[in-house]
């Protein structure tokens, strides 16, 4: 499949019908029809017509490689190449645009491959180190942190990355080495003083977090970040607008309570409730 070539694909119109009719079971997945169809799809992957976005064309997604595992791995494959080297990155420099939905439900189809991997090993272990440093390249750059756009409807691209992060954590082809990189990458997207996440943001962040320590992660790796939060907020507070601090401190504390309550009733982390349960006090000074 030659993705995004000369092809004469669908326009939104016309695969919207499409859609709809393969999800209400008036029509079927063929091979006659599942290229073009698919191609189309990722032509349109960041309309910002929310229902042919989130519930035909990413639903669609979910369909084919979760639910019915109908796409060849060599499909999956070039969705992936395209996704990560091109994609992924529409319009980075952009902040408050539209390119942000092709960004973010892009991110979405790599988690997708990335779980079907997860499931048949048909990726090398090169390319999922590969998508690990496109991801964190990705989420290092992106600075549209807008959850639900008005009319337009979800971006969210800083939860829809967490998803992929999740899935790639989860892959046996990622050691426990990278999970270092990985932990403060996401880390950093949490502390942010551009504006404050309303959307549930701290808790998808949390849950690649909350991955990597069943998965090895020394605990100990965490308690060192949330030790040095207080140290942060005090310097940041002399070098940013006070607007700026106050959406920076909201983030924190919003974040540093997600994981608290995420690990309260976990005997195996105790070191780590406590370290956040003092952070918190600490904090709760600065107010």
């Amino acid at each position: 499949m030659n993705l995004l070539t000369n092809t004469i694909l669908l326009d939104e119109d016309e695969l919207r019908m499409v859609l709809k009719d393969i999800q209400n079971g008036q029509n079927d997945w063929d091979e006659k029809n599942k290229s073009l169809i698919v191609q189309s799809m990722i032509n349109h992957i960041g309309s910002i017509d929310s229902e042919l976005r989130d519930n035909l064309i990413y639903g669609s997604f979910c369909q084919l490689i979760i639910e019915k595992n109908i796409l060849e791995h060599n499909m999956l494959k070039k969705l992936l190449d395209l996704s990560i080297n091109e994609l992924l990155f529409k319009g980075i420099e952009e902040n408050g645009t539209d390119t942000v939905f092709i960004r973010s439900f892009t991110s979405l189809l790599v988690a997708l491959i990335l779980y079907r991997d997860n499931e048949d090993n048909f990726l090398s272990k090169s390319t999922v180190y590969k998508i690990k440093d496109r991801l964190i390249d990705y989420i290092n750059l992106e600075n549209d942190l807008r959850g639900y756009v008005s009319v337009k409807g979800w971006a969210h691209s800083i939860a829809h990355v967490a998803d992929a992060f999740e899935e790639l954590i989860k892959n046996p082809k990622i050691n426990q080495e990278s999970f270092i990189e990985i932990l403060k990458m996401l880390w950093n997207k949490i502390f942010v003083s551009t504006s404050v996440y309303i959307h549930d943001e701290d808790e998808r962040i949390l849950i690649p977090i909350l991955e990597m320590l069943n998965r090895g992660l020394e605990q100990k790796e965490i308690e060192t970040l949330v030790q040095n939060i207080p140290i942060q907020l005090k310097n940041q507070k002399e070098q940013i607008e006070e607007e700026q601090y106050w959406f920076l401190y909201s983030n924190c504390k919003t974040f540093l309570k997600s994981f608290y309550i995420k690990v309260e009733s976990n005997r195996d982390l105790i070191p780590l409730r406590n370290s956040l349960k003092k952070c918190l006090s600490v904090i709760s000074l600065y107010n």
